[in-house]
């Protein structure tokens, strides 16, 4: 995972991290991290657990202290900074509510401790009841209400006092799969309402997707993969981000000159890779969807298109979708294969069928380095 990520975000950042470091004691969360994060952006660390994403998020709040880099909000340092005077808004998974207090109380917190006047803090707290449709449960106690009405007290309790900023870390986490989705589609609209900078922490790909601008994807306290969902996902930078966002298809080829390889003996066309020479290793990556699993009689009707690979495969399993299918494909050599078929009246795949795998050149990405802990699949043989 050698590949160098640039941050194309336009404009002068509001927050920059520069060489940020933790180190707790020989074991390194976050490593040399550098990162310009969008006045306005909504902004998403995306990894597993122990990528080092939550930790970074717990830096910029203010609740861990660095061991080494620079956190600049406006060109100003934030290190030695305590956390309730950074500006910054702050949301966990666990709603942290207090349950003595009921909701509009609950909400009204940050002021009280910040002192603010009576009359500036009710129409503050009126104004966040309205903003997460809560107005009706005002007098409620956090157990008189469910997981997601308490996830919005929760944000409207660090959104009160404005800040510039918000952290949420896996903040919809704990709820069910349906609510989750209702919430993210709030949280979208909420920020195109406030045009707030939020940086939201999460292990869910589709979460992530569907909620942000951009997503910086974390392994070993490293950022390993930046960008716009479409970008990470139509050219991922390298196989791990490949891997690890959506399904993926590997095949292992050796190269045979540069726009030019061999796949378990067959030759194959693949993209011209800037380096590459002949008798080197490389991986071809083409996702599901790009890849096509046809019969013998389908592909005798429909001959390879010009720029298209085409590699033999018996059929595994098969999963109808309407009007496609999603195969399981085996190659000769042993590389398992996930692709679409496609349907044919009277013409339906079985286990153990031979078929012809299909795929455009300029759709597979081609990686020249990898880990095997990268690739989510077996990829075959030369």
């Amino acid at each position: 995972m050698s590949a160098v990520i640039k941050d194309n975000a336009p404009g002068k950042p509001l927050v920059s991290l520069r060489g940020l470091n933790k180190h707790y004691g020989d074991f390194t969360a976050v490593d040399n991290l550098d990162l310009d994060i969008q006045d306005g952006e909504f902004l998403t660390f995306l990894g597993s657990s122990g990528s080092g994403k939550s930790t970074t998020l717990s830096m910029l709040a203010g609740f861990e202290t660095p061991s080494s880099g620079e956190i600049l909000v406006d060109g100003q340092s934030l290190v030695n900074v305590p956390p309730h005077k950074r500006d910054i808004g702050m949301v966990f998974q666990r709603y942290s509510l207090f349950p003595h207090l009921n909701v509009r109380d609950n909400i009204a917190f940050p002021l009280a401790i910040r002192k603010l006047a009576a009359a500036e803090t009710k129409k503050r707290v009126d104004a966040m009841l309205k903003l997460v449709q809560l107005e009706p449960f005002a007098h409620r106690k956090p157990s008189q209400m469910s997981g997601g009405q308490q996830q919005r007290v929760a944000i409207a309790r660090a959104l009160v006092y404005e800040p510039r900023i918000l952290l949420m870390d896996e903040p919809l986490g704990a709820l069910d799969k349906k609510l989750r989705e209702d919430l993210q589609d709030e949280l979208r609209q909420l920020h195109r309402r406030l045009g707030i900078t939020i940086v939201y922490v999460t292990h869910d790909q589709e979460e992530a997707m569907r909620l942000s601008q951009r997503i910086a994807i974390f392994s070993h306290g490293k950022i390993v993969g930046l960008g716009t969902g479409y970008d990470l996902y139509q050219n991922p930078p390298n196989a791990f981000v490949a891997s690890f966002l959506g399904n993926s298809n590997f095949l292992r080829i050796k190269a045979t000159g540069n726009g030019a390889g061999r796949f378990e003996g067959q030759p194959v066309a693949i993209r011209l890779t800037p380096g590459l020479v002949a008798e080197q290793d490389a991986l071809v990556m083409v996702r599901p969807e790009k890849a096509l699993a046809l019969t013998a009689e389908q592909a005798a009707a429909q001959p390879l298109p010009s720029g298209w690979n085409e590699v033999s495969a018996k059929v595994g399993e098969v999963l109808f979708l309407g009007e496609s299918q999603t195969c399981h494909v085996i190659t000769a050599g042993g590389t398992e294969l996930t692709v679409k078929a496609l349907s044919a009246a009277g013409m339906p795949m079985q286990p153990g069928d031979a078929v012809h795998v299909r795929w455009a050149v300029a759709d597979a990405c081609i990686y020249t380095e990898w880990a095997e802990s990268d690739l989510s699949k077996s990829a075959g043989a030369h």
